[in-house]
């Protein structure tokens, strides 16, 4: 890949050449004539080069001054994206609308095919899948007829299709799909569909219904399918020239006709309450997916696969090899699989967790790219106190594994120079993990407290889910396996303290009977107790046990031996604490910020293994696991981070700890009354519930504890496991990477042959802007470094340089600077608009500066002292959104006080004046109708003066001490009433009648009471005379009393009844 500067070299050549040209003539005609772009540019837009420009020479042997007195310099930055060029008048900015496909609704087709041609296309040759050339699909087409489903996929290139076709009137509860495994031209596909529109086109013909991006699968509840697929994608990370795409909009299509959706089956109720649960699963967040990349395994094992597969002599390994601890769409593909011969050419597996990837940019020009992968395991998965511990399978709930990758991409792909296949030793990972104690423990939440008891449902002497799930870790991630326990050691009343003492008991037991080296590495420290002491250094402790696990589990590198760098990572660090998510993320960042050191200087970058706090590299690495916690906490708890890693280290402010209880309540409210709606949807997309004639619904199971279980009666006839061998033996070797050597056979083949990573990544024949370029939107430390601090030309950029306030203006620091005198400034009211910048807990306001007074510097917050204060000021990225899997209800209507993000200023406007406001997200709103709640509250006003007058007023408060007087007028309509039953006087009677006339009200005495009622009373006495008074007979339907029992006959009871018909309503 070549730099900026050498590629605006070759553009001065290229419009040199070009100027020739024209003067000597016009060109041969061997290039292109003409080429279309996405935007309106002119030939007067171009950037030409004035050729009597002077040329600027370096002379690097001498110099005009002494090397002593010439300072230090550094390049000037200016960090401001390219305008985009105006809008034509019509046009609006599609910013990402490069993702979306941009068909027709009805079919377009072509002149039918003279006899010539069918002659000629009679003998023409077709690919079949797993011949050379045949890309994969990345773009689909639905078309539908009456009575079919026709879907065309292509590759990025649109020179190869093939054609799915699935039956719309297939008998209930049944799939019928067609897979054509011959590969056509675009040619061949459109006369394909022109025939198929002409034989039904006394049917309405073919149409096109649709685009997407893929397959997620099909589904079916109580009666037909239902096709899901993904209509919206965005690309987040990329990875060796293949890049990962998180979903951004999916949509659920009945595989019925048109006619069948307006039968009612038998189960059409619970069809739509199935339907309805299934919507609450929002798939738009954090759900990721890739074409050419296995996103569910580690890059290390990626790597040695395909190794494995050229050893073998193959070009690529015969089979998808996806880790189904990982693919949350597992169960939408086990129709599919049946169905189909290649299902994984038309679906794709798709990941629930957290993807992100940043650039570290280095001195001139080396950028280093971090990417951070959390995957969340669907085995065991739930909402936070549903689910706990661990099932007799040895699954543990939160069970996410961490990868980070740290790659420096001088090449793109994973293959060497030479070319070597896949032995580029750029690219490095290490792999965390993290999940709930495997113990059999619960926790009751149906009552009030946040922290309710917890209680070991099961005693087991033998621990056979512990010895289950690290049997799993061996498997996965081999030996050694340090377990990093951080509950609680020493409490008033023991709740996390027991399961200390039983996890504790679980590995001593399980220890002995493992070989002395293959043990599992136990530590257990009280990090609660140590953050809460005043003299503890919680940060200094974690990077003691850092460094103790890093050279005993080690990192992967990639390489062709260990002379050009290989390393393999044997192990993994298993990190718990009694939720798995503010304790196990800040254990776990501090664990990877050492990773990242060896990484690093396994790459070249630096020396040493030591990176330090609030320098750049470390502010972006923070904010990435601060987005990863905030992530997975919402996915498990219901909230974001409580403790975050300012918290540990002592530098958040006070204003942060109403950030704090507000998240700690959202956490409480999610658990007590939203827990039990994202469980049901859990149940039913990862396939734990299936409907089935014989079991009960989904929504009448008091608990889904046999839905995550294994049935008993499955045990029966088979042999028990050895309580003494409880591992297996295989998984406790050393991994070894094959060879990397390319296959005989396929000697002459280029590397496009083995890895299609070019056209995915470089897309020739495509035109695109800056502004879609994944690369140039990509999150990087150059976005947050402080323009006016490069001026002078002396700002470091060193991403390892530590920033602080103190030295912040000043690139190097310290020289000339005086400490900020401590005491409390008193701001005037006219010094809103400057004091409004400095505040830690808003956004940055948009009042304009004059010209004359500087613009004060943002004062940072608790995410980074250099890295928000930059945020603060320029805000060039919107806030991220961490959402759970559950729906939320959409805001219509913007609040006007709610604050807004301004944009990044150019190059023309210096201040904040005049910027594209941003509305504010979800959660933002949810924080402020929180907070104005508390303040209203703590701060109880009448907002209506009336209203306040009135209550005050009110007739009702009546004094103590009355006289004999009484003003009917002003006096309350009860009081009259009451008044009117118990009067005797009949003048005073004829008083209160009026009054009651006048304002409504109904009096009546006590002589016309009993008159009224007399009916009733003679009921009453009759009914004692009854032999049997709990008979209802005929005739007692029209009296007052069986109101009740005339409306049950009705059908109108609570209960919604159905009345006796027939016979049975006459013999009652």
């Amino acid at each position: 890949m070549e730099s900026f500067k050498e590629f605006v070299a070759n553009q001065v050549a290229v419009a040199a050449a070009e100027s020739d040209g024209e003067k000597t003539g016009p060109s041969t005609g061997n290039g292109v004539n003409q080429v279309d772009f996405e935007d309106d540019t002119t030939p007067s837009q171009t950037i030409g080069v004035n050729e009597s420009s002077p040329q600027a020479k370096v002379n690097s042997e001498g110099s005009e001054f002494p090397e002593d007195v010439v300072p230090q310099m550094y390049p000037l930055l200016s960090n401001n994206p390219p305008g985009s060029p105006p809008l034509a008048p019509g046009k609006r900015d599609e910013e990402d609308d490069d993702e979306e496909l941009d068909f027709s609704k009805s079919l377009n087709r072509t002149a039918s095919p003279s006899p010539v041609t069918l002659k000629r296309n009679k003998g023409a040759k077709v690919g079949k899948v797993g011949e050379e050339g045949v890309m994969r699909m990345h773009k689909f087409t639905l078309h539908e007829t009456a009575n079919y489903y026709y879907i065309v996929g292509s590759d990025l290139l649109d020179s190869a299709f093939r054609i799915l076709k699935i039956d719309r009137t297939s008998e209930l509860g049944e799939l019928s799909i067609t897979e054509d495994d011959i590969v056509y031209t675009k040619k061949e596909t459109q006369q394909i569909l022109n025939a198929i529109d002409e034989g039904n086109r006394a049917t309405g013909g073919l149409k096109i219904k649709t685009s997407f991006w893929g397959l997620l699968g099909f589904i079916r509840f109580t009666a037909h399918y239902y096709m899901i697929y993904v209509t919206k994608r965005s690309q987040v990370a990329m990875i060796g020239g293949h890049y990962i795409y998180q979903i951004d909009k999916t949509d659920m299509m009945p595989l019925v006709t048109a006619a069948s959706t307006r039968l009612k089956t038998d189960h059409h109720l619970e069809e739509a309450r199935f339907i309805g649960i299934l919507g609450n699963l929002d798939l738009t967040r954090s759900f990721y997916f890739s074409y050419s990349y296995d996103v569910t395994r580690t890059l290390q094992h990626n790597i040695m696969r395909e190794r494995q597969a050229l050893y073998d002599g193959l070009a690529e390994p015969l089979k998808c090899d996806h880790n189904d601890m990982f693919v949350w769409n597992h169960h939408l593909l086990e129709p599919a699989k049946q169905a189909l011969k290649n299902p994984f050419d038309w679906c794709v597996s798709i990941v629930h967790g957290y993807v992100d990837q940043s650039a570290l940019s280095i001195y001139w020009g080396r950028v280093v790219y971090v990417t951070i992968i959390a995957r969340r395991s669907r085995f065991f998965a739930g909402a936070r106190f549903l689910k706990r511990g661990a099932n007799d399978l040895g699954y543990v709930a939160n069970d996410v594994e961490t990868e980070q990758i740290v790659s420096e991409m001088l090449t793109t792909s994973f293959h060497a120079p030479g070319p070597v296949l896949f032995a580029n030793n750029k690219y490095t990972s290490y792999v965390q993990h993290r999940g709930s104690i495997p113990l059999h423990w619960t926790q009751d939440s149906t009552g009030v407290s946040p922290k309710p008891d917890i209680h070991l449902s099961v005693v087991d002497p033998f621990f056979s889910a512990a010895a289950l799930h690290f049997d799993n870790l061996f498997k996965r991630y081999g030996t050694p396996v340090y377990v990093l326990n951080l509950v609680k050691a020493r409490e008033r009343t023991p709740r996390e303290s027991k399961l200390l003492k039983e996890y504790t008991l679980a590995i001593n037991y399980l220890n002995q009977f493992l070989p002395k080296d293959k043990q599992i590495l136990y530590h257990a420290w009280d990090m609660s107790r140590a953050s809460k002491s005043r003299d503890g250094d919680v940060i200094a402790s974690l990077e003691a046990i850092a460094e103790d696990i890093m050279p005993k589990i080690g990192f992967f590198q990639n390489g062709n031996d260990e002379k050009t760098g290989l390393k393999l990572q044997a192990g993994v660090a298993r990190t718990n604490c009694i939720d798995c998510l503010d304790r196990t993320n800040a254990a776990q960042f501090v664990i990877a910020k050492k990773a990242l050191g060896y990484q690093l200087e396994a790459l070249g970058v630096m020396e040493g293994t030591s990176v330090q706090y609030d320098s750049d590299a470390i502010n972006l690495f923070t904010h990435m696991w601060h987005d990863h916690g905030d992530t997975i906490a919402v996915q498990y708890g219901g909230s974001h981070l409580v403790n975050t890693m300012a918290t540990y280290r002592k530098i958040n402010q006070w204003t942060s700890h109403s950030r704090d209880m507000v998240e700690s309540f959202k956490r409480y409210y999610n658990n007590s009354f939203m827990d039990a709606q994202r469980q049901e949807a859990y149940n039913l997309f990862l396939g734990n519930y299936v409907f089935a004639q014989d079991k009960p619904m989904l929504w009448d199971l008091t608990t889904d504890y046999y839905l995550h279980h294994s049935d008993p009666r499955s045990m029966f006839g088979k042999r028990r496991p050895s309580y003494r061998q409880w591992y297996t033996s295989e998984y406790l070797q050393s991994p070894s990477m094959p060879p990397s050597i390319w296959p005989r056979e396929l000697r002459d083949r280029p590397v496009e042959y083995f890895d299609d990573y070019w056209v995915e990544y470089y897309r020739p024949l495509a035109i695109s802007s800056f502004k879609k370029l994944f690369s140039f939107k990509m999150h990087s430390n150059l976005r947050y470094i402080p323009i006016s601090s490069t001026a002078s030309g002396k700002y470091d950029f060193s991403p390892f340089k530590v920033r602080n306030t103190a030295n912040e203006s000043d690139g190097e620091g310290g020289h000339g600077k005086h400490t900020a005198r401590k005491g409390v400034k008193i701001v005037a009211p006219s010094d809103d608009a400057a004091s409004t910048m400095g505040m830690t807990d808003s956004i940055a306001s948009s009042v304009p500066h004059s010209a004359l007074e500087p613009t004060p510097a943002p004062k940072p917050n608790t995410l980074g002292p250099w890295l928000d204060a930059q945020q603060q000021l320029h805000n060039t990225l919107q806030r991220r959104q961490y959402t759970g899997i559950i729906k939320e209800p959409s805001f219509e209507v913007q609040s006007q006080s709610v604050p807004k993000i301004p944009e990044l200023p150019t190059t023309t406007t210096s201040d904040l004046t005049n910027s594209s406001l941003l509305p504010p997200t979800k959660a933002e709103l949810a924080v402020q109708s929180f907070a104005s709640l508390v303040t209203r509250s703590l701060d109880p006003q009448a907002r209506q003066a009336g209203e306040y007058q009135r209550y005050v007023t009110h007739p009702s408060n009546i004094p103590l001490v009355v006289s004999s007087d009484i003003d009917y007028s002003s006096a309350p309509l009860e009081f009259l009433e009451y008044l009117s039953k118990t009067t005797s006087d009949p003048a005073e009677h004829t008083v209160l009648r009026h009054y009651d006339d006048e304002r409504g009200a109904v009096s009546l005495t006590m002589d016309e009471r009993a008159e009224a009622s007399l009916d009733e009373y003679t009921e009453y006495l009759a009914s004692g005379a009854v032999e049997d008074p709990l008979t209802v007979l005929h005739e007692d339907g029209e009296k007052k009393r069986y109101k009740a029992y005339r409306k049950w006959l009705k059908g109108k009871s609570l209960f919604k009844q159905r009345p006796v018909v027939g016979d049975d309503v006459d013999a009652l």
